[in-house]
């Protein structure tokens, strides 16, 4: 046995779930520690639990929502050239992988691929979709793990090239120096030829921005709730959902879309038996979501160490995937 295939992996079949997020910041830890800055804040990696997830998953559905359906549309054009890219017996290894679907367009077009891992915070969501992954793909090798990707934590021994694939924009969740730290260590981590597929948003007018971030159904905003009502059951704080607003707008000179939860009154919020005084229009960071020119998604590569090998975008230039080669 390994040693990823250790005490925290239960294995069945061809299917492995290993365990690694209770080794890192809890949830309790990240909420008092952010809301004991200057600028109140919940790390947006919180979201994601089951019913995060599955708002998520809506969200990806909406019209005003253009990333998922473009970044679809790229993979299923250029999947096939991807795939003579990444050649065979690869690793494909999804860093945040949701419900995986869009992992099933590389996975049908990668030759003899040897194993696929998903990353991703939630549990149960991510039981499901490898459980589905496995039952659709049966000759197929998967090891989920439940960590946080920018962790560090053992990764699966197989494959003739360590792939990792990195959808949705999630990168832009991160600030820029953020974003580069984490592709330098992925880069470390993938080795000698190891590749990078990226999904990174692009750059466009404030009014396609601000409507994909704050639907007309308000599931967005539900989805950012939901962090609240998670606090409420998970922490045994008081959040009343209707003392707040959400609010959610492009900031041009940081090139990012910004989300908060703001304080419609003056309040005292109590969590994992703290209190804590909210003013009058005080807002609470919850995510942020940056976006690149194509020139400036090429110079993060570079200076992450990866050396670009294809890059591919829409007709209407909403959204790109680029192929990196450490």
């Amino acid at each position: 046995m390994t040693m990823l295939e250790s005490a925290n992996a239960a294995r069945h079949g061809r299917l492995r779930f290993h365990d690694h997020l209770s080794h890192q910041q809890s949830f309790a830890e990240a909420v008092v520690w952010g809301f004991s800055q200057p600028q109140k804040a919940i790390p947006c990696r919180f979201l994601y639990d089951a019913r995060g997830s599955a708002l998520f998953d809506k969200i990806c559905a909406l019209p005003e929502y253009y990333p998922t359906r473009t970044e679809t549309a790229i993979l299923r054009a250029h999947a096939a050239h991807m795939a003579r890219l990444i050649g065979p017996s690869a690793s494909l290894i999804e860093l945040g992988s949701g419900s995986s679907v869009k992992t099933r367009i590389l996975l049908d077009a990668l030759e003899r691929p040897a194993c696929y891992a998903p990353i991703d915070v939630s549990r149960q969501h991510l039981k499901q979709a490898a459980a589905s992954i496995a039952a659709d793909y049966p000759t197929l090798r998967v090891d989920a793990i439940c960590a946080d990707y920018s962790e560090d934590f053992p990764l699966p021994a197989c494959g003739a090239r360590q792939v990792a694939f990195f959808p949705g924009s999630t990168l832009g969740n991160l600030t820029r120096a953020d974003a580069l730290s984490l592709l330098r260590d992925w880069r470390t981590r993938l080795g000698r030829d190891g590749l990078m597929v990226l999904g990174l948003d692009l750059k466009k007018d404030r009014a396609t921005l601000e409507a994909a971030y704050d639907d007309r159904a308000g599931v967005t905003r539900a989805f950012i709730f939901n962090i609240l009502l998670r606090a409420n059951r998970e922490l045994s704080a008081d959040f009343d959902l209707d003392a707040f607003r959400y609010e959610a707008y492009y900031e041009p000179e940081q090139g990012r879309v910004e989300m908060y939860l703001a304080s419609r009154a003056a309040q005292t919020i109590t969590l994992a038996d703290k209190r804590f005084q909210l003013a009058a229009g005080e807002r609470i960071h919850v995510e942020h979501s940056h976006k690149y020119s194509l020139e400036e998604a090429r110079a993060l590569g570079e200076a992450a160490g990866f050396e670009p090998l294809a890059r591919y975008q829409d007709a209407h230039a909403l959204f790109s995937v680029h192929v990196w080669q450490a």
